[in-house]
């Protein structure tokens, strides 16, 4: 368990905004992710990146010295100079072995979320570990990890109260949508149609919204939701060209940049002076900041959310404590999965010492062999095949039992 480490930057300790100087365009994950591996010579890797956190979880056997810190974010962007690194290591929060698995455990269970309780994390985490496994990225001890994670977490989920009537960042921010009384026939451009979105926009729907036109980088992405609205898809690249108007805008993409820029923003709202809306959830943020300073806009993006989210972690820090207890109970629990492993992965190399002590026995006792008839060669052969087979399930049973007896002092 030593082995495994955390590098995070959640909304405990950084700002939401900064977050986003951490986000990876999709296009570049894979080739990003390789190379942060080979250059910071990780055995495993995982990245983790929601609308409040990105967490790099790892596997090595270096020590969290300022030189590793260094070159770890020097190779997840080597774009980066000094004043970029001493931030990454300034607002990193470190964590390692029992400490790293606890604080997964919390991850995937809402315990660290800015908004607790909140279902989607668990999800998040699994797409992450199955994104990255695809790359190859991830390993036997990363694998385990996760796989106790997602039972720490439906534990959590399933024994305590800590989801009743959950809510997300995107039900926050649509409650603070409803508070503005927006009317009925609003116009709403949705830009991006991921998760997030289509979330939102299911909230929408039910209320009866109904005017709607979506932009998104590929039009097959978004048809899926656009019939689900019965709304016009557009191109990303389009956006700049609209001129049908709009009274809110919702967007959340993975964007490294800003999609949004002063000049999208001056032709969509072309001589409109009235207030409009803006639910901005993506990280980093697809709304240049610099457009706030010249138009009325009501802004609702993660970090103006905090307050709201604080209110709901009160009311559920009464379930806390039976969370901490199952977490403990399961990091105990993962201690066995390990030392299990341990056993499985030294017993697998039992099999094959055993069929080279019996090749190396036939050519000890090769002539005594030749005298032998066919019948004595047979009966010779299946006792030998016996004894190999329980040579092989004796040590596994032994194995097994030690281990037993150790989760019963536990």
């Amino acid at each position: 368990m030593n082995k495994i480490k955390i590098l995070a930057f959640t909304h405990k300790a950084t700002d939401i905004n900064d977050i986003g100087k951490l986000h990876i365009d999709a296009k570049q994950l894979q080739v990003r992710l390789q190379y942060l591996k080979e250059k910071a010579n990780l055995d495993e890797l995982l990245y983790l990146s929601t609308c409040n956190r990105v967490e790099f979880i790892f596997s090595n056997n270096q020590t969290f010295n300022k030189s590793f810190l260094i070159n770890f974010f020097s190779a997840f962007n080597p774009d980066w100079k000094e004043k970029e690194i001493n931030w990454a290591i300034k607002n990193a929060q470190l964590f390692e072995s029992e400490e790293a698995l606890r604080h997964l455990f919390n991850v995937a269970s809402s315990i660290d979320s800015l908004v607790v309780g909140e279902r989607e994390i668990i999800t998040q985490v699994r797409n992450a570990y199955e994104k990255c496994n695809e790359y190859n990225l991830t390993g036997d001890l990363i694998r385990l990890a996760i796989k106790s994670t997602v039972v720490a977490a439906k534990d959590v989920y399933t024994h305590t109260n800590i989801a009743h009537n959950s809510i997300s960042v995107v039900s926050l921010a649509y409650r603070k949508l409803r508070e503005l009384n927006v009317k009925q026939d609003a116009r709403f451009l949705i830009i991006g149609s991921g998760a997030t979105n289509t979330t939102m926009a299911k909230y929408l729907k039910k209320h009866k919204f109904s005017n709607f036109t979506i932009f998104n980088r590929t039009i097959e992405n978004a048809k899926k939701l656009a019939e689900e609205l019965n709304s016009q898809i557009y191109t990303l690249a389009e956006l700049k060209n609209y001129k049908k108007g709009f009274d809110i805008i919702i967007t959340c993409t993975g964007a490294s940049k800003t999609i949004i820029t002063p000049a999208i923003y001056k032709s969509l709202v072309g001589k409109d002076a009235s207030r409009k809306v803006v639910i901005d959830l993506a990280i980093p943020n697809d709304l240049d900041p610099a457009i706030l300073n010249n138009y009325d806009i009501n802004l609702i993006a993660i970090n103006n959310l905090q307050d709201i989210a604080k209110e709901n972690l009160m009311a559920r820090e009464q379930e806390l404590i039976a969370c901490n207890v199952i977490i403990e109970k399961n990091i105990s629990e993962f201690k066995q999965v390990l030392k299990t492993r341990k056993v499985e992965l030294a017993m697998s190399e039992v099999p094959k010492k055993i069929k080279e002590i019996r090749e190396t026995a036939n050519e000890v006792f090769a002539k005594e062999l030749l005298n032998l008839n066919s019948e004595s060669k047979e009966v010779l052969d299946k006792i030998l095949s016996y004894m190999e087979k329980k040579y092989i399930s004796v040590p596994m049973k032994m194995a097994k039992s030690i281990l037993i007896e150790d989760i019963k002092k536990i």
